[in-house]
């Protein structure tokens, strides 16, 4: 009897110690489960690094109405570059591009329109007529522009996304998801000219007639959510409402993506608290700098003694504020370098590394053109040092 008093008591005992480890040792809920993202599908992603910082079916295959104009800006804004366009060339519309349904600002057919002003009628009102005005200005016809879309969205390896058209008006085959809208707002954030624009609240647009037609933005954030200076919106009933938009804070550039939300004021919310989220419990490091002089090098038979080398592009992390990560840059380069030699040439390598693992090899370049010492140099050089 005395043993099984015992024996109770003792079960007693671990039956208790197990109850109060089970309240004192709760399971650890991610932060990002008190996002509750209502949208079909999301994305965060951190804009110098392309570290996706949160994801909500970020790859499905989904509708995306008019963000399906940031490829379309894009390439207008690649044909700037090239000097194709300007902003001041005259464009002839079409009857075409006028008859667009939709989000629109009523451009009239066979007049003539600045690139500039059509641009801006896209990036701030999404205007269909306008997207389409410019399609068949750049490639002839918007069928052919569409496929220039395309071939632009392999190359930036946009694999879940397929353009049947310019504007985003619904169509058979027509889709792309959260991680490519992010890719291609990037690329649209690299130009100046898109930030002339896009960070505009209220505007006009002049017809060639004389006639007003006033111009909103349709991405609220812009006037709304501090550090917010860029984005698309799109909407539709089979796409739901969608925004993909671009904040800063101090140096740190964000990339927010939210497609199929019930409803616009759920869009800008929740792209709102993916923002808050990431700013809050991310940081991004700037590794590698492209502006930054990397290495000096004495310089072979040329007209200079030394040349800088820099990298041909930058290198940032992202990580949880708090957490250290520490990274090494090393160099593979050449004793000297040898002129002749021209802007743009590779000269060795920059090295990241991280706990003994490469994780990013940089080419360093020259931003100058080098001559070679010509034989009078050479004479002038000798009685200089006499």
């Amino acid at each position: 009897m005395k043993r099984f008093f015992v024996f109770c008591m003792l079960f007693i005992i671990l039956l208790s110690i197990c109850s109060i480890s089970s309240i004192a040792i709760p399971l650890q809920a991610s932060a990002t489960d008190d996002l509750e993202i209502q949208s079909k599908s999301a994305a965060l992603v951190d804009f110098d690094s392309g570290t996706i910082l949160y994801e909500k079916d970020a790859t499905t295959h989904l509708p995306v109405a008019s963000m399906v104009k940031l490829m379309t800006i894009l390439l207008t804004l690649e044909e700037f570059e090239k000097g194709n366009l300007t902003e001041e060339t005259l464009i002839t519309t079409t009857e075409n591009a006028s008859s667009m349904g939709g989000s629109q600002v009523f451009i009239d057919p066979y007049v003539e329109y600045s690139a500039g002003d059509l641009l801006k009628s896209v990036i701030i009102a999404s205007a269909n007529d306008a997207s389409v005005a410019l399609a068949e200005a750049i490639s002839g016809s918007e069928k052919t522009f569409v496929n220039k879309m395309n071939e632009k969205a392999k190359e930036l390896n946009m694999n879940d996304t397929n353009y049947v058209n310019c504007t985003g008006l619904p169509a058979p085959m027509q889709y792309s998801c959260a991680k490519d809208s992010a890719i291609v707002l990037k690329e649209v954030s690299e130009y100046d000219l898109y930030h002339k624009y896009s960070t505009i609240w209220m505007d006009e647009l002049i017809h060639p007639s004389g006639r007003k037609t006033e111009l909103v933005n349709t991405n609220r954030l812009i006037r709304y959510y501090d550090g917010c200076d860029g984005g698309k919106t799109g909407s539709t009933n089979e796409a739901g409402c969608c925004l993909c938009a671009s904040a800063k804070r101090n140096d740190m550039r964000l990339i927010s993506v939210v497609i199929g939300a019930p409803n616009s004021q759920t869009r800008f919310n929740e792209c709102s608290k993916l923002f808050n989220y990431g700013f809050a419990n991310y940081e991004n490091k700037k590794i590698v700098n492209m502006d930054e002089v990397l290495k000096n090098l004495p310089l072979n038979k040329g007209k200079k003694e030394n040349v800088d080398l820099y990298p041909s592009e930058n290198f940032s992390v992202v990580s949880k504020k708090g957490e250290s990560k520490d990274y090494q840059v090393s160099f593979d380069v050449p004793s000297k370098v040898n002129a002749p030699c021209k802007e743009g040439d590779n000269v060795g390598k920059v090295i990241v590394s991280q706990d003994g693992q490469i994780v990013k090899e940089i080419n360093l370049i020259l931003k100058e053109n080098i001559e070679k010492l010509s034989l009078k140099d050479c004479f002038d050089k000798v009685v200089s040092n006499w």
